[in-house]
């Protein structure tokens, strides 16, 4: 998985990791020949007393140990380069993806998740990449180049290093491998503490109203508590690498002074083959050390690679068309119809809806009204493909919302979700987010429409009044009316009211309804509601029950043919405000 999305990700980088690549190489060959020069210098200059030969050789080290600075150097440079290039193009792709992504998707991987997985997961498979572009090819170079420098200076000690190297390898090995399920379980741990931080931090008010404040203190400290215990494991097993690989490196250092001092004693051995053995040694083991220090970040990060592949394999359910309706063969009518839709959720046992069938043409108001769980909402969402039908068919202007452009789809509809919400910036921001190209004057004239132009107009920056991260310096009644604003500013074929006006009192909802009707009256209007009295005058009326309409008509129809509308009628109205 892991090697898999960094070919995904670093093809684009080809030029950056050739100059690692060589760079690495030249810097691992310069550490390989400075030795060979230690032993030279030894050898032929301090024994015999060659001063000459002395300052030549060491000139010709400080000019290989400056070459393997730059060449070091460089290597961190274009490594670091690659590797946060790659962690940007990954948190892009994988921010692209899940905002293609339907309501459904969204749902099953959890939003939590989400974040994690475009943050804590990116970034450590991102110190993976620094560390790989800064080791990967120096460490085996250095090890190789070193056991073979190692035996050319002396092939009698070299049993040492295929007992050594082994032993580390190893060693190392069967920590990793108890490493991987806890680094496995840690991902999970911070999605966990992320999904409970979220939901204290969202729903505080809530937290506060309840007095849950120990509850819910408690519920984070067992999150965080079980992160804890499984950092903790990871951290004490990645703690045994380090002692192993210092063991290692010391026991063969010894090793090589015990048995080449003998070797030297009966001349078979140099002075300076000695400690070039002893160097080249102890660069075999620290490139073993610095590979333990990928085989560390290899499994989280290859965990954390899953589970980015995973997002990034999740396809959307709302797919746009190969051969989309040109948008200029559609008719800009507004009609809206429905054809036997059924929608259902994956693994559900019952559908949502089912076998819906509705006709709403341009100049028509049409309202939804049933129980809780009826799939009111659910329906609305179905014509901007928030969600597909998986049965039936919905069109728009007489063409199948499939087989729109999305983009031509969406400015055709203008949704006021059941949830307000609005963005961080200001209030005039926030309704061009439905027309980037509305002036001043429409925004205020979809504010006095909404009945928010009061209040906007009594804050002393007026549109530009900042807004906080979903609308909170704002009251509910503030936010359902900028909502309503905005997409009343983009002046669309068809409004989408989910249950848009629960937070306003009758008087203001009165008149809010009032204006809006002659701005309205070109377009199709669907309004999902729960208040009879503001939809007893719609044109038409659907009544949703269980997910099947048992009800079409207006209100005094309805009030004769269909039982359901009658008992919401009669818990809400009077016999004589019903009649």
């Amino acid at each position: 998985m892991l090697i898999r999305l960094m070919r995904m990700f670093l093809a684009r980088y080809r030029g950056y990791l050739t100059a690692v690549v060589v760079l690495q190489a030249i810097q691992a060959f310069a550490t390989l020949f400075l030795p060979s020069l230690t032993a030279d210098i030894i050898d032929k200059g301090v024994l015999t007393g060659d001063k000459d030969y002395i300052w030549s050789t060491g000139g010709v080290m400080l000019a290989v140990t400056f070459v393997q600075v730059i060449a070091a150097a460089g290597a961190v440079y274009f490594g670091a380069k690659t590797a946060m290039a790659f962690g940007r193009d990954v948190r892009s792709g994988l921010f692209h993806q899940v905002t293609g992504f339907s309501a459904r998707e969204v749902a099953e991987l959890g939003a939590p998740s989400l974040i994690t997985r475009i943050t804590n997961d990116v970034q450590q498979v991102q110190m993976f990449v620094v560390m790989m572009c800064t080791l990967f090819i120096a460490a085996p170079i250095t090890c190789v180049g070193g056991i073979v420098m190692a035996m050319r200076e002396d092939l009698a000690l070299s049993w040492i290093l295929t007992v050594s190297i082994p032993a580390l390898v190893v060693g190392i090995g069967l920590v990793i491998a108890r490493m991987i399920p806890q680094f496995q379980q840690m991902q999970i741990r911070i999605d966990r503490v992320n999904q409970v931080l979220r939901e204290q931090i969202t729903g505080i008010r809530v937290v506060r109203a309840f007095v849950r404040e120990p509850a819910e203190t408690e519920r984070f400290d067992h999150a965080n508590t079980e992160l804890t215990d499984t950092a903790l494991r990871a951290g004490h097993l990645q703690a045994f690498m380090f002692p192993i690989v210092v063991i290692v490196l010391n026991v063969s250092s010894v090793a090589v002074l015990w048995f080449g001092a003998g070797r030297i004693d009966a001349g078979q051995m140099q002075i300076g083959a000695l400690v070039a053995f002893l160097t080249y040694l102890s660069q075999i083991l620290i490139a073993v050390m610095m590979a333990t220090f990928l085989a560390v970040l290899a499994p989280r990060a290859s965990v954390c690679a899953e589970r980015i592949l995973e997002v990034l394999d999740t396809d959307t359910s709302v797919v746009a068309s190969p051969t989309p309706t040109p948008s200029a063969e559609i008719p800009r009518r507004g009609s809206l119809e429905l054809r036997g839709v059924g929608f259902n959720y994956p693994g559900a046992e019952e559908p949502v809806l089912t076998d819906v069938s509705v006709t709403a043409l341009a100049g028509q108001t049409t309202a939804i009204i049933g129980s809780t769980g009826s799939g009111k909402t659910t329906l609305l969402n179905l014509v901007p493909r928030l969600f597909d039908a998986t049965s039936g068919s919905v069109l728009v202007d007489g063409v199948d919302v499939r087989d729109f452009e999305p983009e031509d789809l969406w400015r055709r509809v203008g949704l006021v979700p059941q949830r307000p919400y609005l963005f961080t910036g200001t209030i005039g921001s926030n309704l061009r987010f439905a027309n980037p190209e509305a002036s001043d004057d429409d925004l205020w004239e979809a504010l006095e429409i909404a009945q928010a132009r009061d209040f906007v107009s009594a804050l002393a920056d007026g549109l530009d009044t900042p807004v906080s991260q979903g609308g909170t310096n704002f009251s509910g009644g503030q936010r359902q009316r900028l909502a309503i604003a905005r997409a009343l500013a983009r002046k669309p074929e068809i409004y989408l009211f989910d249950d848009s006006f629960s937070a306003l009192d009758l008087a203001t909802d009165a008149r809010l309804r009032a204006a809006l009707e002659p701005y309205t009256a070109d377009a199709t209007v669907l309004v999902v509601a729960q208040r009879v009295s503001t939809i007893r005058n719609f044109h038409q009326i659907m009544v949703l029950e269980d997910g099947h309409v048992v009800g079409l008509g207006r209100h005094e129809d309805l009030l004769e043919s269909c039982p359901t509308y009658a008992e919401i009628v009669d818990s809400q109205l009077s016999a004589q405000e019903a009649a």
